[in-house]
């Protein structure tokens, strides 16, 4: 397991080292505060934190988070598409995310 903990580690760091925006940070901090959302209330939550966005490309970002860091569940309704952390990579969302919050408060 702590093979994989480390994949998934350094998977999210260079996820949230390419983020000039912060929009991914934001993102992953919506994941690990929210027990889960759908692409709307993702998107909703992006434009309330200000950044501009469309929603095809929340709906991709999330896509990706899901595919390539496999830190997300995914349950296909009729309406939404909903995701949800994956309980086991709770604790490393948290702790990825922790540098990152006094940056955030920086400015």
């Amino acid at each position: 397991m702590k093979k994989i903990d480390d994949g998934v580690k350094n998977r999210l760091k260079n996820f949230i080292l390419k983020d000039k925006k912060g929009i991914r940070t934001s993102l992953l901090r919506l994941f690990a505060e929210a027990k889960s959302c759908n692409t709307v209330e993702i998107y909703d939550y992006l434009i309330k934190q200000g950044f501009t966005v469309n929603y095809r490309a929340v709906s991709s970002m999330v896509g990706q988070m899901h595919s390539r860091l496999g830190i997300l569940r995914f349950n296909l309704t009729y309406e939404h598409n909903i995701y949800t952390l994956k309980e086991d990579y709770f604790g490393i969302v948290k702790q990825i995310l922790t540098p990152f919050s006094s940056r955030d408060s920086k400015g």
